[in-house]
């Protein structure tokens, strides 16, 4: 990811020292001016160190060359099989540039970048939530409510900066990207970052040199089964943010169990919060403190919860749609609760939090359909908003579903199955079909019905959320699911502008004029 220079440079063997294996580098090589860092050639900028590592088909050795005309003064590589010590001694003499073999490279890429940018998450509160459901909107409820004691910045999928102040995320930030966006946001006031985590191997390396002070796990689903199989793996896979040097909380989804493997790798010094929406649920012994819903109401315009923890008790309403929030604010609760708020406190503040774009936003209501907008791309967040939408009042309820392309196939009969289940009526759509054909998409999600004959296709998206809209009435609510805030469409080589939340509001003002 390219970024602006600092304002200063390092000394190649300064910016290493204690990094990278002792003895790199030395003599005149140490000596070079390090003013940039990129993985990614086409980046590299006059005084950059260029991180040529193996890519999942091409070692970024491969573009040395470029790298180097465009002004590249050292690169660190990745030995592999391929490219030994033998063939970074000729790229060296090739190039005329320091070409440093450093094992394991993508691991320390992140804190060679901590200190280039001058350990951006040092002194500071950086709140790390993993997961397969929930990461935005608790990131994004943390957000809020630690103002205003701290100006919280936000680093996730609907967007980076403060909360109001987003700007779009255009593509997952590498190591480099990261420390770099940390290290603006520190520059603008930021005294707490809130951040979304994966539980991917990648991201590990991406996250390193990030000093998490709290981690939060939300759950671990079929998102994480599709690359980390049963449950034990799918914790030690999501599990690695909890082991993080320096961690001082940990927070816990007692309803997960994934959390009881979490739990077992954690540091002696960490404390430990629980939060369930089980009324009944019984906290491990090592619970600091826990958090639990007595009672989860869905009202017409939010949700109400009847909280205990163990500090207390009260009655949070909150305008957020879906049960399933229940379980992000009681996270959010926890996290509040072990920083030292009373919950006399947290309940106030939560209360006035406002939602997610794209994550069950309500458009309408009040004399028009409810027209909800929902990033669920997955059987469980789909099943789970479909459900939640059901228990806040609605007659009936209509669905605009499609899958993405190039992504795991087996979700897409089950996606069918809990959409016909659920829905009172359902038309099936194009998500970013990228470069899979739309049809084949279709007729795969088709595959889990039982009754196709019922089911619409329209593969166009704008069109089917506005037939959706236009057959709803006064009463009925339609989930329009998938893409949530994102404002592209991806039809493989083509890449339009798009957005369903600016569909629905044209939809809603033509529903209007058709209802005087």
């Amino acid at each position: 990811m390219p970024l602006p220079r600092e304002p200063h440079a390092w000394r190649l063997a300064d910016l290493l020292d204690g990094i990278c294996p002792a003895g790199l580098p030395g003599g005149p090589d140490g000596e070079r001016l390090v003013s940039a860092l990129t993985l990614d050639s086409r980046a590299a900028v006059p005084g950059a160190l260029f991180f040529a590592c193996q890519g999942t088909q091409v070692h970024g050795l491969a573009f040395a060359d470029e790298a180097v005309c465009r002004g590249a003064a050292a690169i660190l590589a990745e030995p592999t099989a391929d490219w030994p010590a033998e063939s970074l001694a000729l790229v060296q003499a090739r190039t005329g540039v320091p070409t440093l073999g450093v094992v394991d490279l993508p691991v320390r890429i992140g804190a060679i970048a901590d200190r280039f940018f001058g350990e951006p998450s040092a002194g500071i509160q950086v709140f790390g939530v993993a997961g397969s459901n929930g990461k935005t909107t608790v990131t994004h409820l943390l957000a809020q409510t630690l103002a205003p004691e701290l100006r919280c910045g936000v680093l996730g999928t609907v967007g980076n900066g403060f909360p109001g102040e987003l700007t779009a995320a255009t593509d997952t930030p590498d190591a480099v990207g990261l420390q770099g966006m940390l290290a603006g946001l520190r520059r603008q006031g930021a005294t707490a970052i809130a951040m979304e985590v994966s539980s991917h191997a990648w991201d590990r390396f991406r996250t390193q040199g990030v000093r998490f002070t709290h981690a939060v796990l939300t759950n671990l689903s079929r998102e994480c089964s599709d690359h980390h199989g049963d449950a034990g793996e799918r914790a030690g896979a999501g599990g690695w943010l909890f082991r993080t040097e320096g961690l001082r909380w940990a927070v816990l989804d007692l309803d997960d169990p994934c959390y009881a493997e979490v739990l077992r790798g954690l540091a002696p010094g960490v404390q430990v919060a629980g939060y369930s929406l089980r009324a009944d649920v019984r906290p491990p012994s090592r619970c600091d403190l826990w958090v639990r819903a007595a009672a989860v109401q869905p009202r017409p315009a939010g949700l109400e919860l009847r909280v205990e923890t163990s500090r207390g008790q009260g009655v949070l309403q909150v305008p957020l749609l879906g049960t399933f929030n229940g379980a992000n604010l009681l996270a959010v609760i926890a996290v509040l609760l072990g920083r030292g708020a009373s919950l006399e406190e947290v309940l106030p503040a939560l209360a006035q939090v406002r939602g997610v774009p794209g994550r069950m936003e309500p458009f309408g209501g009040d004399g028009v359909p409810l027209v909800v907008v929902d990033y669920a791309h997955t059987p469980d967040a789909l099943e789970k908003a479909l459900t939640s939408l059901r228990l806040h009042g609605c007659r009936s309820v209509i669905s605009v579903v499609g899958c993405g392309g190039d992504r795991d196939q087996g979700k897409r009969p089950l996606m069918g199955a809990i959409a016909e289940r659920l829905s009172d009526a359902l038309i099936l759509t194009d998500d970013n079909p990228r470069t899979e054909s739309g049809d084949a998409i279709v007729a795969q999600i088709l595959e889990g019905v039982s009754r196709p004959d019922t089911i619409r296709v329209e593969r166009q998206r704008g069109l089917a959320i506005r037939r959706a809209i236009a057959i709803a009435g006064r009463g009925d609510a339609v989930l329009v699911a998938g893409k949530g805030h994102e404002t592209t469409q991806d039809l493989g080589d083509l890449k339009v502008h798009f957005s369903d939340r600016a569909q629905v509001v044209e939809a809603l003002r033509e529903w209007r004029e058709g209802h005087h």
